[in-house]
């Protein structure tokens, strides 16, 4: 069971946030999925290859750095 504890000087929208993800977490209710409308497979396909890159070169980059030392 869920439940967070709330201070007395602590902001309502901060702690239903907590709830929120702790909710989430424990996998009692998920949240829909951000694409919720039509996407062409091209788009999908380029979003795909984007990340793909980022993800590359965050790897380049690391291995780099850590040669330096």
């Amino acid at each position: 069971m869920a439940y967070v504890r709330v201070d007395d000087n602590e902001p309502l929208e901060k702690s239903i946030k907590k709830f929120k993800r702790m909710v989430e977490k424990e996998g009692i209710i998920r949240e829909w999925k951000k694409r919720e409308y039509f996407e062409k497979p091209s788009t999908i396909e380029n979003r795909k290859k984007k990340a793909a890159a980022r993800k590359q070169l965050k790897k380049v980059r690391k291995m780099h750095s850590m040669k330096s030392y």
